[in-house]
């Protein structure tokens, strides 16, 4: 195959897919609307899973560089009580099939994998059209267009690639989750470490939970998850940090201090990631020349598989253009069928379908039940 592949986005599943197209020597372009690889945070810790991102990344060859950014023990889960007490503790025993890892180490090790100028930065997408014949354009903010034979829309949630295959447009889910960080927290917020332990902490009661991460560098990362309405969140001013601290905390008036503390003594201003999804078993119609991976194929609430399985995209839609290079209708016919059939699967966390942890009933009591019910 001698026609680049052009791919719209340098998130991890976009990266995967270049890296896989490199080790076969197939060339490739990937356009990216952020100006540089340090422009704006990644995110926080993603834990890889042995039946899906780990085997990407070993089809990208890259499992020595991942190992190498593990950070041990992080694999621990605490649930606690409102009243702070531990009901369940599962310790990182080390045998666990999803190691951690911080999303910012996983995709520089991804960028470094790529021959220099693979990424384009500061490229955002205006809109994309038909050219016909397997052809397609991509008009960017700046004026300047690019067609190619084969486009691969890996950006993200409100994807420029999608409407060339799909009317379907994400829908607000009814939860969202407000986020904020304590730094040095084992010498600055000692309770709230304690309470968070080496790994992950759920604290869960009906339309409210709080989770937390353990990150690198002595950090608690923390995911305050709300049941409401998008115009609850309209009606709180984000841009006053404490007023806006102060409106969500009152969500967990009487609980532990040591819970609360990771809302009210956060050391970043709290933001607002409302989620968004597509509709489970989203699918289109073969389109000759274009495709979509990750979130712009499948968004689905937070649940420690959309990391994976755009990893896993990236890496068989790799695969699979290699396997059928002179034939890549069969290589996208291919590549679709076995997505399309993940993707309609019920989101899970810990084996426990996401519905069951965001209803209205959910109780402490009640997710440990699931969780351990599942792991039998």
């Amino acid at each position: 195959m001698h026609m680049p592949v052009t791919i719209i986005g340098a998130g991890l599943g976009g990266l995967t897919l270049a890296r896989v197209l490199h080790v076969h020597g197939i060339p490739v372009t990937v356009y990216e609307a952020e100006s540089s690889p340090s422009a704006r945070t990644q995110g926080g810790m993603l834990d890889i899973h042995d039946y899906n991102g780990q085997l990407a990344l070993e089809a990208a060859g890259l499992m020595d560089e991942f190992h190498a950014i593990v950070l041990e023990g992080r694999q621990a889960m605490r649930v606690l009580d409102r009243d702070g007490t531990v009901l369940l503790d599962k310790a990182d025993d080390g045998t666990g099939g999803r190691p951690e890892v911080q999303r910012s180490e996983l995709r520089r090790i991804l960028l470094d994998s790529l021959p220099a100028g693979t990424v384009r930065w500061g490229r955002k997408v205006s809109s994309t059209r038909t050219l016909g014949e397997g052809r397609h354009e991509v008009t960017f903010a700046d004026g300047g267009t690019v067609s190619t034979s084969l486009l691969v829309g890996a950006d993200g949630a409100w994807s420029r690639v999608r409407p060339l295959l799909s009317t379907a447009t994400p829908e607000y889910a009814g939860t969202s989750f407000v986020e904020t960080y304590l730094f040095d927290a084992d010498t600055r917020h000692p309770a709230a470490a304690k309470a968070v332990g080496g790994g992950m902490l759920i604290a869960p009661a009906p339309g409210r939970e709080i989770f937390a991460h353990r990150e690198s560098g002595d950090t608690l990362h923390t995911y305050v998850a709300l049941t409401e309405p998008q115009d609850w969140f309209d009606a709180i001013d984000f841009t006053d940090a404490a007023a806006a601290t102060a409106r969500i905390a009152r969500e967990f008036d009487g609980w532990a201090p040591e819970l609360t503390a990771l809302i009210t003594d956060g050391d970043t201003a709290p933001v607002l990631r409302p989620h968004y999804t597509l509709p489970t078993g989203h699918r289109w119609d073969r389109v000759p020349g274009v495709t979509l991976l990750g979130d712009a194929a499948h968004l689905a609430l937070p649940n420690g598989e959309g990391a994976n399985l755009a990893l896993l995209d990236g890496a068989e839609l790799g695969q699979a253009i290699a396997a059928h290079p002179d034939d890549i209708e069969t290589a996208l016919t291919e590549y679709e069928q076995a997505m399309f059939l993940r993707s309609a699967e019920p989101a899970t966390f810990e084996g426990v379908e996401l519905s069951e942890i965001f209803s209205g009933d959910n109780t402490t009591h009640g997710l440990i039940d699931m969780i351990t019910e599942k792991g039998k």
